[in-house]
């Protein structure tokens, strides 16, 4: 099994920086690609950034150019650097992961969220 757990959310005005970070526990080695979602107040949850064991990133347009997603194996942990923050994003983060080698979309295990408030 694994476990995910988010931390580093906060309130920030808009235009700062925070930096969340995915901490990675249990079957590690099953752990394929990692990413971040978000659900705001009366949306949609929708996907953000994701990236796979090779590195290969993907963002959604509305972060792009402003988020950055990294991933540190050897410590078993996933960040989401978000830059020129916007109240738009003020939002509950999630960490999500697939099985390595799934061919499946869907996420297989999630962390309980991390909530991130962009004041104006």
């Amino acid at each position: 099994q694994v476990q995910l757990v988010e931390s580093g959310g906060g309130v920030v005005q808009a235009g700062g920086s925070l930096r969340l970070t995915c901490t990675i526990s249990g079957s590690t080695f099953a752990v394929g690609t990692v990413g971040w979602h978000r659900q705001g107040p009366g949306k949609q949850r929708e996907e953000v950034a994701s990236i796979t064991r090779n590195n290969e990133i993907q963002y959604t347009d509305a972060v792009k150019g402003r988020f950055l997603i990294s991933r540190d194996d050897a410590r078993n942990m996933v960040h989401l650097q978000a830059n020129g923050l916007e109240p738009e994003d003020t939002s509950t983060y999630y960490c999500a992961a697939r099985r390595r080698w799934s061919l499946a979309q869907a996420y297989d295990f999630w962390g309980q969220g991390t909530q991130l408030t962009v004041s104006s």
